[in-house]
């Protein structure tokens, strides 16, 4: 057992290395040019269609709101990594890591764009009248790949499986850590509440993500401008920083070992690529729920997640470690502490470990919902919905072995698991490029342009969809 698992470790860490780094970048660089970099150049546009209308009221087929969809996708996306990986790559990589974090948000923007579109366009309504799609989908309906299609709906549904194990006793054992409760209470507690969310399908889920993707956002900004505002003074240092060393190595220092610009460059990459899950396959499954008359218009929410998770969340965790020094002062392999630190140099460490240990529960509660839905609908696909509900009962009980750390061996698998839904995400993204580009010149031509003509023949009072 020990060789067969030092034998997954080593395939695993190859395939998240250069490989994975080389195929979500490299697609990402080809939509982004066979797109035009629209991200970039429509940006106001995106803004507009998204944060200006989050709390808005759509009549158009779907079962969520647009805004229901994209926080039930954000929900498994922003989590504990948004809080350790952003200090790990600054400890590894130095400030530059940071520049370079933003520029593969960019790019990963046209990917995750891309997902949803595909996912909005491929949709179907299922035996009970809801809207469903994702990979398993696209991949099926727009290339003929069912068996590829297939692979994609069983991997995604065991990875879920070991995912929710893992999710689960992270939760718990940050429960006992920090208010002494024993693991199998809080696993049963999580069990009961993931189980009401579930069974009441998405329109439940997004209700609920609707609510508390804001609320752990909030909560968690708001540490963080607590930290930033103590240190005001060093936020034009940070930025000089990230944008000096983005391109010039950066010395040793205290506890940092000191960092060349390609350590910069991979981890950075590494980090952004991560971070916001584009290319992953999981978005596209909420996302197609949504209540939407163009996939471009769902589409926009996708970039509205990037913009979340990377350029909002992460820059905040960057800002707080740069500017209160603990990047400098705390070694490598203790990454992870350095928000806590910072937090807590300035309300009190245990003030601070109880605010980001209520971060953390709401995050890893907030994935937990969302990723038994995504396991749900491939066994959907692949088995019918009989078979689906019987493997939310499984994912649920899941939750209760995973809390106190039973089948340990089958987290092993996680990331090799994770590896063979990626990729032929991935591939069947960029072999359906021609269909987003489609839709996307459909869009700026046929209802952006029609609306522009519009808000100038109306005068400017006039709103524009």
């Amino acid at each position: 057992m020990k060789g067969l698992t030092h034998i997954i470790s080593q395939v695993t860490e190859w395939i998240w290395g250069l490989p994975m780094i080389l195929l979500l970048l490299g697609g990402g660089i080809f939509l982004s040019v066979r797109l035009g970099f629209f991200q970039i150049r429509y940006l106001p546009h995106i803004l507009n269609q998204t944060f200006g209308k989050m709390f808005s009221k759509s009549s158009e087929p779907g079962s969520v709101t647009p805004f229901q969809a994209a926080t039930s996708a954000l929900a498994s996306t922003i989590g504990a990594a948004n809080m350790v990986g952003v200090p790990v790559a600054i400890a590894m990589g130095g400030p530059g890591a940071v520049f370079w974090m933003w520029v593969v948000a960019l790019i990963s923007m046209a990917t995750k764009y891309s997902e949803v579109v595909l996912g909005v366009k491929y949709r179907q309504k299922n035996e009970d009248g809801e809207w469903v799609g994702g990979p398993m989908y696209y991949i099926d309906k727009g290339l003929g790949w069912k068996p590829i299609a297939w692979l994609f709906a069983f991997g995604l549904m065991l990875e879920i499986a070991a995912s929710m194990m893992v999710q689960s006793n992270s939760i718990a054992t940050l429960v006992q850590s920090t208010f002494h409760i024993p693991v199998w209470i809080t696993g049963a507690l999580v069990m009961l509440l993931v189980g009401l969310v579930t069974y009441g399908g998405i329109k439940r889920i997004g209700q609920i993500t609707e609510k508390l993707v804001p609320l752990m956002v909030s909560i968690y900004l708001i540490a963080a401008l607590i930290v930033l505002v103590f240190n005001a003074r060093e936020i034009p240092y940070a930025f000089e920083l990230i944008f000096v060393h983005a391109f010039t190595p950066i010395s040793a220092a205290g506890g940092f070992i000191g960092a060349g610009v390609a350590a910069a460059i991979r981890w950075g990459l590494a980090r952004g690529i991560y971070s916001n899950e584009a290319g992953m396959g999981t978005a596209p499954i909420a996302h197609a729920t949504a209540q939407t008359d163009h996939p471009a218009k769902q589409g926009f929410w996708g970039i509205f997640e990037v913009i979340v998770d990377t350029l909002i969340v992460c820059t905040m965790t960057a800002l707080v470690v740069l500017t209160s020094g603990v990047w400098k002062d705390v070694k490598s392999e203790e990454a992870s502490s350095m928000v806590s630190q910072a937090l807590g140099e300035v309300i009190g460490s245990s003030l601070a470990g109880l605010i980001l240990s209520l971060v953390l529960f709401l995050f890893v509660l907030s994935t937990v919902v969302v990723i038994v839905y995504y396991g749900e609908k491939q066994a959907e696909y692949l088995f019918g919905s009989t078979f689906a509900k019987v493997m939310r009962f499984i994912y649920i009980c899941a939750i209760l072995v995973g809390a106190v750390g039973g089948l340990q061996f089958i987290w092993q698998f996680l990331d090799l698991l994770l590896a063979l839904i990626v990729v032929p995400n991935i591939i069947a993204v960029l072999f359906l490029n021609k269909e987003v580009r489609d839709v996307t010149k459909d869009y700026f031509l046929n209802v952006y342009k029609r609306n522009e003509s519009v808000e100038q023949k109306d005068g400017p009072m006039r709103k524009v969809h």
